[in-house]
């Protein structure tokens, strides 16, 4: 009778605590279905330690060992999964069966604003982590401290589930940030953002030329400079010799959290194809990737040209996933993180919640936070400005400040 939609992500959990916990996907494939996956994976704060995939281009078998948090939510894990794989019904000949095509509605953007009495250290972290645990997906921040210590914050979400317009979620979201500040709550509302939404986003201040130009560059000599990407080689290199259809492209470097996401978002991009792949995280943090890939034309790629530009592509977006600088803005300190948004639209989960950890753990304060998107040389970033408080107590030096955000981002302990 064909596999059951449910049957198309099997979850094997973990005997023992420490062991990997195996996702098994079969389904109908898509061309960067290998992305969405890794997304979703990433988006719980898990890890992949490896990985099998095959395809006949019809159909794929995907195997995924992950690692992460013992609180995992392996059944909403699984049914975000199943919500990213084409339905077995899209290539059944029983028309009966098969969903109507649907172009996908964006998201309602909805308004959460709150006051607070008073500032305290992590405020900002533990109501990002609020959100996410329950599915609600930042999309801006506005955050600012008045004069006299109140502090008001301005959360532009989405409801993954689709329920924030009813008075039920909207009271136990509500509830859930009451819980968490305690008595420095004085008022919270929820409501459609309209065209407020836009308003937020024209309103995001200019990024200054000389940081763009250092946070953006796709050049590689930095590494001559830049103590930080001398210590992560990275090998990319492609090869026609071993299969009569398929690029062979493989990958040794230094994991960081997300890192298949990274090679699998970009591939996307470029509309490239895996027909079969191998993934191999050690315990020493040392990563080993294979993948056999061909374009969306079924060929090899063998014009030199598009082979220089694709590795040198996919080794700056390793080495570079995500940007981090601590700059000065006038007399204050302001610290910038970027990373790239795909052409589908999506940028990468978590960077907030990352960002306000690392804070958090290095005792700075933020003063506010704004979180937008610019075009920077014909790609879209999702850019985050957060300006630090440097009152009484701020002694973390700047390069610390910026080290202790990278290696949080990057999962590096």
């Amino acid at each position: 009778m064909g596999v059951l939609y449910e049957d198309l992500v099997v979850i094997s959990e973990a005997e023992k605590p420490g062991d990997s916990t195996l996702i098994t996907v079969n389904c109908p494939d898509k061309t960067g279905l290998g992305c969405d996956l890794c997304r979703i994976i990433l988006l719980f704060g898990l890890s992949i330690s490896r990985g099998d995939l095959q395809t006949d281009g019809k159909w794929c078998y995907i195997l995924l060992w992950v690692v992460g948090k013992p609180n995992t939510r392996w059944n909403l894990l699984k049914k975000r999964l199943l919500e990213v794989c084409p339905s077995y019904f899209s290539t059944s000949e029983i028309s009966y069966y098969r969903p109507q095509n649907q172009e996908p509605r964006k998201p309602d953007v909805f308004l959460l604003k709150f006051w607070c009495s008073y500032d305290r250290e992590g405020l900002l972290h533990d109501v990002t982590e609020v959100l996410c645990e329950l599915e609600l997906t930042i999309k801006r921040v506005k955050v600012s401290t008045a004069p006299d210590g109140r502090v008001m914050d301005l959360f532009y979400i989405t409801d993954t589930r689709e329920l924030l317009h009813t008075q039920h979620r909207q009271q136990e979201t509500i509830l859930y940030l009451k819980d968490v500040l305690g008595d420095a709550l004085i008022s919270c509302d929820i409501e459609s953002a309209g065209a407020e939404v836009t308003a937020c986003s024209q309103g995001l201040s200019y990024l200054a030329s000389a940081i763009t130009e250092d946070m953006f560059s796709l050049e590689l000599l930095g590494q001559q400079r830049n103590g930080f990407l001398t210590s992560n080689p990275i090998s990319v290199t492609i090869d026609n010799n071993l299969s009569p259809s398929h690029t062979l492209i493989q990958f040794h470097c230094k994991d960081h959290k997300g890192l298949l996401y990274d090679i699998m978002r970009t591939l996307k991009d470029y509309n490239i194809q895996i027909s079969y792949g191998r993934f191999y995280a050690s315990p020493k943090g040392n990563c080993e990737v294979d993948l056999f890939i061909m374009q969306a034309d079924g060929k090899k790629i063998v014009d030199p040209n598009k082979q220089d530009a694709l590795c040198c592509r996919l080794k700056m977006e390793l080495l570079r996933p995500l940007r981090v600088a601590v700059v000065s803005r006038g007399p204050d300190t302001e610290l910038i993180v970027t990373n790239p948004v795909e052409l589908s639209g999506r940028g990468r989960p978590l960077v907030f919640y990352d960002i306000t950890l690392a804070l958090k753990v290095l005792n700075t304060a933020i003063f506010s936070v704004e979180i937008g998107r610019h075009m920077i040389r014909d790609r879209e970033w999702e850019v985050y400005r957060i300006l630090l408080d440097e009152g009484d107590g701020f002694t973390v030096p700047r390069n610390k400040i910026e080290e202790g955000v990278r290696k949080v981002l990057m999962g590096w302990d």
